[in-house]
């Protein structure tokens, strides 16, 4: 009997260096290759270019004085701005807080709270959302924050003048104090007690993770890597940023956020050899008109991942987009993020089928949930990882990391998984009711305990049902108070408008007089997302093969 547990051998050894280091030995080896194209406006930057200008935004939040340790926030869509404070703090040793572009006012100050942020640097605004207005509404109740750089403002410019003027070999001596174990990043995941935990990330954590991902990848200097997901979440910062800059490669970034056409007309213009995104993404891309039309044959490779990847859309990624050695990645924030990859060299099959198997230098198993035992082979149970990815704790949440990283330091993911004979592995489900919708992780309670600030409301239950946009939809099933008027999907979403990110708004609502439970009085979320399949008359969705 051969056990579910894959350890990642390789000859390759792990980098012991820090972010900013790691940089500068690139910037070292390739100062005139590109590092960095902002398509929407043109902006470009050598790799000697980039590093004077991350350098200058160093300088300019030391003179603000940021240190070792402070908490730093970024608020904004994917910029170049975004990319030079994410490298400018790792080298002042600060904590880059990542915030989503989408939270609003409550989400916000809560981070900005939790985390204690002393200086922030966001957009003024994006869409129809008003960073600023949002930051001064909230500025009065956040005792930390002491600094807010608006990104395109005059103080932006005086920061970066600032910096400019200041003397780069500070940064050579404050490089020498830092260490690859030190907290680098603080990234939100969404709760299941109703607000989001701050996964902590180390130097160690992240640029390993980057720098692995891209070798899977088969990056070098002559790769360039079109980043259409989120710098906020790991995918764009980590599996795009450090994966790009740890191998000498070009990010390009298409658009401020997801745009299809965009992202073709940025492939095309700049020779993009790697497509990153979420699955409903590469939808979005297949269905793009402009695409016949673009000479897209410098495409290589690229990566799906933050959610269940369809079979079909990962053959078509293959065969129209001719991205031949495209990857599928597993993972989450609390593990920097990437646990298991597929490799260039595996069966079509397994290449669109399985997330792939072990990274290098990292230990996986599949356990019974209830034992912790590790299952045979070809049994599911719940997927663990132990290794340099593992976060270095939740944000000042001891309890809530005891929860998910046990003594031997395992991490438990929460997701159910099945191991085959040669070590591929299948995610099939979550144990824990967190829904995915579109690459967003998001936790039921959360939601939960807004709508029950609702006065018609007297319980809710959110689920995640099938989706073939987004792999899975949110579903509010409420109790409502007697006597309350009817309440539509129209009239709860118009409720959370404003109030909740857009993707944690319920698309549907069910009315009930009582939730389906156990004899011991829990609520049965199975039976709940079952039923609701026939309800809205998902069936096909429901049956559709995934990785």
């Amino acid at each position: 009997m051969t056990l579910s547990y894959a350890s990642g051998v390789s000859a390759t050894p792990l980098l012991g260096d820090t972010i900013g280091a790691n940089l500068d030995r690139t910037v070292a080896a390739f100062a005139d290759r590109e590092a960095l194209v902002e398509a929407a406006t043109g902006r470009r930057w050598t790799y000697d270019q980039f590093a004077a200008d991350v350098d200058a935004v160093a300088l300019g939040l030391r003179d603000l004085g940021v240190t070792k340790g402070d908490r730093v926030g970024i608020w904004a869509p994917n910029c170049a701005e975004w990319m030079l404070v994410q490298y400018a703090t790792a080298k002042l040793g600060a904590i880059l807080v990542n915030i989503n572009p989408a939270y609003r006012v409550h989400e916000l100050e809560f981070v900005l709270n939790q985390a204690g942020i002393r200086t922030l640097v966001a957009a003024a605004s994006f869409k129809t959302s008003d960073y600023a207005a949002m930051i001064e509404e909230v500025r009065p109740r956040c005792a930390a924050l002491a600094d807010v750089v608006l990104i395109g403002s005059q103080a932006w410019d005086a920061l970066v003048e600032a910096g400019r003027a200041g003397d780069r070999h500070l940064l050579h001596g404050i490089g020498e104090g830092l260490g690859a174990d030190d907290p680098i990043n603080i990234q939100y995941t969404s709760g299941t007690t109703g607000f989001p935990k701050g996964a902590t990330l180390s130097h160690h954590n992240i640029l390993n993770n980057g720098f692995f991902v891209g070798e899977l990848c088969g990056y070098d200097e002559e790769d360039r890597i079109c980043v259409p997901v989120p710098f906020y979440h790991c995918f764009g910062m980590v599996m795009g940023n450090l994966a790009a800059t740890s191998h000498g490669a070009c990010v390009v970034i298409p658009a401020p956020a997801f745009d299809p056409k965009a992202t073709l007309e940025a492939v095309a213009a700049e020779r993009c050899t790697s497509l990153y995104g979420v699955p409903t993404m590469f939808i979005a891309v297949l269905n793009e008109p402009s695409a016949a039309a673009l000479d897209l044959s410098s495409l290589r490779t690229g990566i799906m991942a933050g959610s269940p990847c369809p079979v079909e859309v990962m053959k078509q990624v293959i065969d129209r987009l001719g991205m031949a050695e495209v990857a599928i990645c597993y993972g989450m924030t609390e593990t920097s993020p990437v646990s298991t990859q597929t490799r260039a060299g595996d069966s079509l099959d397994r290449r669109v089928s399985t997330v792939g198997t072990v990274m290098p230098h990292l230990e996986v198993k599949v356990v019974d949930p209830e034992t912790g035992v590790t299952v045979p082979r070809g049994t599911p149970g719940e997927f663990c990882t132990r290794g340099y990815s593992v976060m270095l704790g939740y944000w000042e949440e001891p309890d809530k990391t005891a929860e998910a990283i046990d003594a031997a330091r395992w991490m438990h993911t929460g997701d159910l998984a099945v191991m085959d004979a040669e070590g591929y592995v299948n995610i099939t489900g979550r144990i824990k009711d967190m829904v995915i919708r579109g690459g967003e992780n998001v936790y039921p309670r959360e939601i939960e305990e807004f709508l029950y600030t609702h006065p018609d409301i007297v319980d809710a239950q959110v689920i995640g049902v099938p989706d073939e946009k987004y792999g899975e939809e949110l579903m509010a099933w409420v109790r409502l108070r007697e006597g309350a008027p009817e309440l539509t999907a129209e009239a709860l979403r118009e409720f959370c408008h404003g109030r909740l990110a857009h993707f944690k708004i319920p698309r549907y609502v069910h009315v009930v007089d009582e939730f389906p439970m156990t004899v011991t009085g829990k609520i049965r979320k199975v039976q709940m997302r079952a039923e609701a399949v026939d309800i809205l008359g998902l069936g096909d969705v429901a049956a559709r093969e995934h990785a």
